[in-house]
Parts: structure tokens; C-alpha cells; sequence
């Protein structure tokens, strides 16, 4: 793909996502909020500071890039911080981060949007995480020999950078001063094709749930629930496929609790999922502890990572849409994780899998066949403890790079 054609591509998307604007409530804040990015800047960001700039697609990068940037603020507090999204899910949710100076969309990779925008940050560094392969936007830190890193990120044989035709998606790794990698794999596949910027510094989300562990305030209704059965178990980042999946199980076994955090919620959905559960469900906002339900639906965001800790097998949505979501946030608590088929692209899930601290699943039938057989509480328990040492040994990413950068940081 040439430059040209690679330009006109981003244009093609631009049109795309404004006539999705017209339907798709996500898409039309994006719009809005990539149209105010100029102005925000203007009157947040004073490119003389030449800040530090952070670029993560949504809330899931955002997780991982956080201990790194609350390291830049604990070690240099005077440094200013912009922090930019590409996702609503992402802004929407952290739009008010208090360890940043500014956050705001990242305008689409046009030429006249790098430039405007790169003229009004004038960063003297920047960090993109895991993802986020922006051609123009790379050519052009390349240019102003802006110093340019990667953190976290994973590569697989079947992306682009590894097919004859993807020259031009080549060329925006070597934009990279640096590529932090999750692993070894990572860095001899981008080797056979000739990138050698490469670090191999481990995923700094395990760095990530463990901060979280430690600082996670007590939630006596939730442990009030999680007691009052044989065994609770817990949904996080739960979908309708999922439920599909699981729902059965439990309704055959009452004396199991569960805990279910949707991905994503309203009236409608709460109360269709407490529906489908025949031993009875009530919202987290309308659990008092006195009523005796088999199922609490969180009905809240924000208080899923702290819920884990009271519960003693995780289900983790996701696998069967676009792939799964945080499994370190449960196996940090020492609880064995069940997924869908949708995890190759997870090093974690794949690991853990392998070493027998997580199950994956794609019917009820074996949804059913895992359950029943973590019920043998010596099975259970060895899988936990192989979930929790598992995560335990993949600390370090985030000391690992901040050493590294720390002179970009300190300038």
C-alpha cells in the first residue's frame, strides 16, 4: 500500500465513521469529540512544555499504559502529561484522569490533522500502547525527530506487517525508536522481517491488576453475598453469547452464587438477565442482604476489578465476539479463569491455559464439563494457585521500560 493510497484509505474510514455517526451513538461522539480536539489543545496544552504524549485506542490500553504514566507522575510531577484516545469507550471513562494535564480524542490520521496537531502538542516524546499503527502520524514524529516508542505490544503471523504486501506497514515499525515487547516471539517474528528496534519488556497490565489488588477498598455487601452459598463464582465483562453459555449451568445448581457484571448495561438488559435466572437475581444497587437471591447483577461501573477478591472461580466475557477481556484482573486474586474459543490473540490466556490456570469453552456442554469439575475443591485450588503465580512472575514491564526512558521523561 502506498503513502497515497494508505492517506486515501484514512479518508475513505473518515467518511465512513460520519455516515455511521447518523446511526451509532459511539460513532457521533467520536466525531464531536475528534472535531473539538484543536480548540481543547489550544487552550490546555502550551507547546513550550513540550510534553510527554500518550496515545491508547481505548480503556483496555489505557490499563495498560497507566502504571507507566502514573510513574512519569510520581517521578516527575513538574512534567506536563497529554493523554489521547481513539475510542469513546476509552475517553468517555477517563476523560477526567487526574494524573494527566490533558485528554482528549486523537484526530484522524490525515496529513493537515498530524501536522495541526503536532504543531499545537510539540511533544518531546511519544508512547503509543500495544496497538495503534498510525502512518502519517509516525512519518511525521519520524520527521521532527520526535523520539517515538511502543509498550506492550504482541505480534502475530497473520497481521499485515508479515505479508509480502505489507511494505507500508513495515516501514511504520522502523518510526519506532524503541518496540517494548510482551515477549520473545514477538521480537523473532518482527526480526525475520528485518525490525531489530526491539526490547522484550513483558505487559505492563500485570504490573497493572496488581496495583489495583493492593489498593482495592473492602465491599462488605459483596462478600456479604459471596458467603451465603457453597461457592460464588464471578462474570466479568459479561455479553448476551456468554450468557448463553452459562446461564444453564447455574440455573441447574442454586446453591452456587453468581455474580454477573455486564459489559455493557441498561434498565432493559438488568432486568432481562434477572429474568433468566430461575433462582432469583436482584441489581447490586437494590441489594440490601437481606433477600437470599442466587444471582447479584452489577448494575455499576468501576467496581468489577475490586469484586474478584470475594469470589473463588471467574467466567471472563468476551470470547465470543471480538475477543476476551481482563483475565489478569481475576487470576491476581488466585481464582482459575474460563473464557470463550475467541483468545488467540492473548499471550496471558494462551500461558495460562497451557499451564492448566485457565479453561476455555464454546458450548454449554463444556461450559458445564469445566464447572463440574472445578467443584472438586483440591482441582480448584491447584489451578488457582497456577493462575495467581502465573501472574506473579509476569511483574516488571513498567520498571523495566520507565528505566529505560527515564532521560525522555526527565527533560
Amino acid at each position: 500500500m502506498s503513502h497515497l493510497l494508505y492517506t486515501s484509505a484514512i479518508h475513505a474510514m473518515s467518511g465512513g465513521i460520519k455516515l455511521g455517526a447518523l446511526r451509532s451513538p459511539k460513532l457521533r461522539k467520536m466525531c464531536r469529540g475528534q472535531k473539538a480536539t484543536m480548540d481543547y489543545l489550544r487552550s490546555h496544552i502550551d507547546a513550550a512544555t513540550r510534553p510527554v504524549w500518550i496515545h491508547a485506542a481505548s480503556l483496555g490500553e489505557f490499563e495498560q499504559g497507566r502504571p507507566l504514566i502514573e510513574r512519569i507522575r510520581q517521578q516527575f510531577p513538574e512534567r506536563k502529561i497529554l493523554l489521547t484516545f481513539f475510542s469513546p469507550s476509552g475517553y468517555e471513562v477517563r476523560k477526567n484522569y487526574q494524573q494527566v494535564d490533558a485528554v482528549c480524542y486523537l484526530p484522524l490520521d490525515t496529513p493537515k490533522n498530524v501536522r495541526d496537531f503536532l504543531d499545537l502538542v510539540n511533544p518531546s516524546v511519544a508512547i503509543f500502547v500495544k496497538y495503534e499503527f498510525w502512518g502519517n502520524f509516525l512519518s511525521e514524529l519520524e520527521r521532527r525527530e520526535i523520539p517515538t516508542y511502543i509498550i506492550s505490544a504482541i505480534f502475530r503471523p497473520s497481521q499485515i506487517f508479515f505479508k509480502p504486501w505489507g511494505g507500508n506497514f513495515r516501514r511504520m515499525l522502523r518510526a519506532f525508536k524503541t518496540i517494548y515487547l510482551q515477549d520473545q516471539a514477538s521480537a523473532d517474528l518482527l526480526a525475520s522481517i528485518g525490525i531489530t528496534n526491539t526490547v522484550v519488556a513483558g505487559d505492563t497490565r500485570f504490573d497493572r491488576v496488581t496495583d489495583i489488588m493492593k489498593t482495592a477498598t473492602e465491599m462488605p455487601e459483596i462478600e456479604r453475598f459471596a458467603t451465603s452459598g457453597s461457592l460464588c463464582v464471578i462474570a466479568g465483562s459479561s455479553w448476551p453469547q456468554d450468557e448463553d453459555i452459562y446461564i444453564p449451568w447455574f440455573n441447574a445448581h442454586p446453591e452456587v452464587k453468581l455474580i454477573i457484571a455486564p459489559h455493557e448495561f441498561d434498565a432493559a438488559r438488568i432486568e432481562s438477565l434477572a429474568h433468566r435466572m430461575a433462582n432469583g437475581a436482584v441489581a447490586l444497587s437494590s441489594y440490601n442482604g437481606d433477600t437470599k437471591p442466587q444471582a447479584l447483577i452489577v448494575d455499576c461501573f468501576g467496581k468489577l476489578a475490586a469484586m474478584y477478591r470475594y469470589c473463588s472461580i471467574a467466567y471472563i466475557g468476551g470470547g465470543f465476539g471480538t475477543g476476551i477481556h481482563n483475565i489478569n484482573e481475576a487470576a491476581v486474586y488466585d481464582l482459575p479463569v474460563i473464557f470463550g474459543p475467541r483468545y488467540s490473540k492473548f499471550k496471558e490466556a494462551i500461558d495460562l491455559i497451557s499451564l492448566g490456570g485457565a479453561f476455555t469453552v464454546s458450548s454449554r456442554e463444556q461450559f458445564e464439563a469445566v464447572m463440574n469439575a472445578l467443584l472438586d475443591e483440591p482441582l480448584r485450588a491447584k489451578a488457582a494457585k497456577t493462575a495467581g503465580d502465573y501472574v506473579h512472575s509476569q511483574l516488571g514491564a513498567t520498571d523495566r521500560i520507565f528505566s529505560d526512558l527515564k532521560g525522555e521523561f526527565a527533560q
